[in-house]
């Protein structure tokens, strides 16, 4: 079905764009949530008469999920729950779950903005992306614990593990690195000349063994 986007939607196009997608894609979602027109004539007609509106209404959004992103910015939301030795989880985390601890702390956010491709069933920390807009996103930490000391150790742990390895080996200064290369020099200078030493000469005359008598 060839359909007019009136906004901008990832892996489709952009706004006032004619795309070809499936029947049921369409029907089910994009003709129902209001974010496409069937591309017929008078469809496109509207959508030109309309295009100043729609575009300053694509902004609003767009401006509502840059605010939302920079307020989640660094956000992690703990979950307790209860879990067994092995840390599996007596139930999951879902979507859901995730969203509501995401409003708790007083960021309203829908369900269909929370990317997660499968429950959470064990403790532990993870990222999870929020699709707040096609073009706007941001990631949050969902840290599943059996207690809140135990969230606490987790992100410690996390953050610990997450920060930047030290170099190893500090680099040497300049100076030392010339120092080191003017020292390595010398020595092989040196080897060369102990080598040339030792080496017989070309031109020096060889060595006569003293001649045997004879027994008379």
């Amino acid at each position: 079905m060839e359909i007019i986007l009136l906004e901008h939607i990832a892996k489709l196009g952009k706004m006032g764009d004619k795309v070809t997608v499936k029947s049921g894609y369409a029907r089910n979602y994009l003709l129902p949530q209001k974010k496409a027109l069937r591309a017929t004539e008078a469809n496109v007609a509207y959508f030109e008469k309309q295009r100043a509106e729609l575009e300053a209404h694509n902004k609003a959004l767009f401006d509502e999920a840059n605010k939302k992103a920079e307020q989640l910015k660094g956000f992690s939301a703990v979950l307790v729950r209860q879990a067994a030795e092995t840390g599996q989880l007596y139930g999951s985390v879902t979507i859901r779950d995730i969203a509501a601890a995401i409003n708790e702390s007083g960021v309203a956010l829908e369900r269909r903005f929370v990317s997660l491709d499968k429950p959470i069933k064990y403790l532990g920390i993870y990222p999870v992306k929020l699709s707040l807009h096609p073009e706007v996103s941001q990631t949050i930490l969902v840290n599943v614990a059996r207690s809140t000391d135990e969230a606490k150790k987790q992100a410690k742990a996390y953050n610990n593990e997450s920060a930047p390895k030290a170099e190893v080996k500090a680099e040497a200064p300049a100076e030392a690195k010339s120092e080191t290369k003017s020292k390595a020099k010398a020595k092989a200078e040196v080897k060369v000349e102990a080598q040339a030493e030792d080496a017989p000469a070309e031109d020096a005359p060889k060595k006569r063994g003293r001649p045997k008598k004879v027994a008379e």
